[in-house]
């Protein structure tokens, strides 16, 4: 099973319930760049009710008669949610199809059509928007207002969430014993191996700044992130501009994405492993030979146009935009004692 990771802003205020019904959780997949209008990729924006991202590929896979390594997707999306993805299909070469026929089961939507010169990338979308509605709150409702002002303002803790683990850290353990074990498997299997060992070392790291006080401050020597990109620099000193900046939501400490990387990047990985588990170390190194490159990773999350309302029924409503890879499960670790109301969760992705 996965850990416990330690929180930042005390007790929750509360408890609720998620997903008590799909339209509990929307999740709409804000892509960040305008489509060519030309090209051999045709790209779906696809609505999906109680229906996994795999079996949303597959659908469009046999409809088309393109295969599955044709398709490119930004990001797997619940199966207990609805949700709005982009899909990009090769069709060089290849008959359009009618794409109106993925609706015919009732459970997917075509919202939009186009068409672009490159296929779809994992992790290539600038953010998601969240409307999430919590059931059966309880809590005073000023200690709520007061946490949900705290998360607004100053963020939380950039965890990967429970569902890149598994069903109580199913799919951790089951890399570890790959790992262990050396045998072959499937490239779907690996994949998903690889990226549960790599969320467990980066949420181990982080913990240890959230344990230090530090997981909000950038410290000499540390790497850090722009605001809602990729873009990152080191930080050879903390200047007075670095303080602002950090202070503004402007930039964010950075921690890796273990993989393979340049030897200048050593001393900062080896610094931020120092007081990590035991089985980190094994990790990292598993995750170097598989050939996974370097990448870096914020150590604080802040959703943009953050905003909630309180209903008649008792419910909260609230709404957020999170950059690709942040997890809305994070965000509410930090504000309320939650469980899942209807347990039929998929792979998530609210992911990179």
């Amino acid at each position: 099973m996965t850990r416990q990771w330690p929180g930042v802003w005390g007790q929750p205020a509360g408890s609720a319930l998620i997903r008590c019904r799909p339209e509990d959780f929307l999740v709409s997949e804000e892509l960040g760049f305008e489509l060519s209008g030309e090209g051999e990729h045709c790209f779906l924006y696809l609505q999906k009710r109680r229906l996994n991202s795999e079996d949303l590929l597959r659908r469009v896979s046999e409809l088309s008669a393109v295969p599955l390594r044709d398709i490119g997707y930004s990001g797997l999306k619940d199966r207990n949610a609805v949700t709005r993805q982009w899909v990009s299909v090769g069709m060089a070469g290849r008959e359009e199809p009618d794409w109106r026929a993925l609706e015919a089961d009732g459970d997917v939507q075509l919202l939009a059509l186009g068409r672009h010169s490159r296929k779809l990338r994992r992790g290539v979308h600038r953010a998601n928007r969240f409307t999430v509605v919590l059931r059966e709150l309880s809590g005073e409702r000023t200690e709520l207002e007061r946490r949900l002002q705290t998360l607004r303002a100053a963020g939380v803790p950039n965890y990967f969430g429970e569902q890149r683990f598994g069903r109580n850290g199913s799919t951790l353990e089951q890399g570890r014993r790959w790992m262990r074990s050396g045998r072959r498997i499937s490239r779907q299997k690996r994949s998903l191996y690889l990226s549960a060992l790599r969320a467990y070392v980066f949420n181990c790291m982080l913990a240890q700044r959230v344990a230090r006080g530090d997981w909000n401050r950038i410290l000499q020597g540390d790497v850090c992130i722009l605001q809602g990109t990729r873009s990152h620099f080191a930080c050879e000193e903390v200047t007075d501009d670095i303080r602002t900046r950090v202070a503004a939501g402007d930039i964010h400490p950075g921690l890796p994405l273990w993989g393979r990387g340049r030897v200048v990047t050593d001393a900062v990985c080896d610094a931020q492993l120092s007081d990590a588990p035991g089985d980190c170390r094994d990790i990292c190194e598993f995750l170097a030979s598989a050939g996974l490159e370097l990448a870096w990773r914020p150590t604080r999350l802040l959703a943009d146009d953050f905003c909630w309302q309180f209903c008649d029924d008792g419910a909260l409503q609230l709404e957020f935009s999170l950059g690709a890879g942040g997890y809305a499960t994070a965000l509410l670790a930090e504000f309320v004692q939650y469980r899942e109301g209807n347990r039929e969760s998929g792979i998530s992705s609210e992911q990179d």
